[in-house]
């Protein structure tokens, strides 16, 4: 793969040109290019003077950026829209990496957009997803890696997405002790499009109050700014956090631990997950004074929007927060699976368990062995063994018509009833049935041949087998 060096390029100019240039670059070079002699312009904030704190000597530290490297060689994930994968990104680095840092010292360096893709949603609609280059992956990493622990600091305890040693569970845990204490009635707040509506001048006048080395300001900003690749077509970024880069999630709790700030000022129960908050009271109608105190803060203060189609007031048990539910038990209140996230589920192992996927045993045994331990781990604080149970049927049967065709001719049918230990006359009988793939499957052709016990023996995992090795 050819990898454009690290070059000079002739100052632009700004304005229209400026933007003609950039689309017309996409399209005959691809962004190719990691440096660049061009500023983008900034505002007043992030003229701030340089160097007041050595924050970007600590940045661009060789032994920051090499952890940086770590990381995102670990983590894999697509290319940007250079084309150049994680595996060439060392030899990169050890090519180009002090003009690298020596360019983002000066001030010089410019981030390359983002490559714009989309992914499908649970409820059919798109998520836009901005992937940079790997290059700018490892110095958004590198900015990560010493702001999160000035930041996190600062973070509320209730706050729980994306920071170390917190989890979804710890989260969940929280929402169980204050159902628990009473407060049942909650506000699902839901915050539209969060990453594409985040106003970037409120983001950078966040960041300022904290970080006062602007020359870090300014390397932030040029990422907001960076623009997106869609297609070949270039389009500014003008507003929103980039969803899919190394720094967005940092970004995203700085902006909200404004709203957590607020709501713990005002002595409001909640718990925060990323973008997915629950507002916690012990009526309905302090909740939905709550939600009417809170709206101009969050819309007016913070600039974010907030659906007000899916933002309900409602009790706990009726709503779905980080893919759970909750239910009354005597003395408080459990988890339980959502029905949502059983058919998501369901969905998936129909995906695996296709009759025309045409995959092999081997690699079937393997794909239904990491979902499940992937599943079960994350589901593993809910009430499900009798799901678990009713699921495990509804899979043997899967697995059973999947089997089934992959025996397809009537000989081969014959020939492995035969090995089972079905008689000649049975064998004969049904391997040359009419009935469909699906209802074999229930029957007792299948069902006292292929028994669960041979199944588990051939190497397949069932979530209640995996469920009993795991501790909550």
């Amino acid at each position: 793969m050819k990898v454009t060096k690290i070059g000079t390029q002739k100052s632009r100019k700004h304005g229209s040109d400026h933007g003609c240039h950039q689309r017309a670059s996409a399209e005959r070079e691809g962004y190719d290019g990691a440096l660049t002699e061009e500023r983008i312009t900034e505002n007043n904030i992030t003229d701030a003077d340089s160097g007041v704190n050595g924050l970007l000597e600590q940045i661009i530290a060789p032994e920051n950026l090499n952890m940086a490297y770590k990381r995102v060689k670990k983590k894999k994930g697509a290319h940007g829209v250079d084309g150049m994968e994680v595996e060439h990104l060392l030899q990169y680095l050890k090519d180009n990496g002090e003009m690298l840092r020596k360019a983002i010292l000066d001030g010089k360096y410019r981030p390359t957009p983002v490559r714009r893709v989309e992914i499908p949603k649970d409820n059919g609609k798109k998520r836009q997803l901005g992937i940079p280059t790997v290059v700018d992956r490892v110095i958004q990493q590198a900015i990560q890696q010493v702001l999160s622990p000035i930041y996190d600091a600062t973070f509320s305890e209730t706050s729980y997405g994306f920071r170390p040693n917190r989890s979804a569970h710890d989260a969940l845990r929280k929402c169980k002790e204050y159902a628990g204490e009473g407060y049942t009635c909650v506000v699902d707040m839901d915050l539209e499009k969060f990453f594409d509506t985040v106003s970037q001048s409120k983001m950078i006048e966040i960041l300022s109050r904290t970080i006062k080395d602007g020359r870090v300001i300014s390397l932030i900003h040029k990422y907001l700014r960076a623009g997106a690749i869609v297609g070949r077509r270039f389009e500014e970024t003008t507003t929103g956090l980039a969803q899919g880069g190394n720094l967005s999630p940092l970004c995203s709790n700085i902006m909200l631990n404004e709203l957590d700030k607020e709501l713990e000022k005002r002595g409001i129960r909640f718990v925060r997950y990323a973008d997915d908050l629950l507002l916690f009271a012990k009526t309905k109608r302090s909740a939905n004074r709550i939600l009417d105190h809170i709206l101009p803060f969050i819309e007016g203060k913070l600039r974010l929007r907030v659906n007000r189609e899916k933002t309900s007031v409602a009790y706990i048990g009726r709503i779905k927060f980080l893919g759970y539910g909750f239910y009354p038990v005597k003395g408080g209140i459990k988890l339980r699976v959502h029905g949502k996230s059983v058919i998501k589920m369901k969905d998936r192992i129909r995906a695996i368990t296709s009759r025309s996927n045409g995959i092999s045993y081997e690699r079937l045994k393997l794909s239904l062995r990491q979902y499940i331990t992937g599943w079960v781990n994350y589901f593993k604080l809910a009430s499900m063994k009798t799901l678990l149970k009713r699921t495990d049927e509804w899979l043997r049967r899967r697995l059973r018509m999947f089997i089934w065709k992959r025996w397809k001719k009537i000989r081969t049918r014959y020939k492995m009833l035969k090995r089972l230990g079905f008689n000649h006359s049975n064998a004969i009988k049904y391997a040359n049935t009419r009935k469909g793939y699906w209802h074999v499957a229930g029957s007792q052709i299948l069902s006292c041949s292929i028994t669960d016990n041979r199944l588990r023996k051939a190497g397949y995992l069932f979530f209640s087998d995996y469920n009993k090795t795991v501790s909550v």
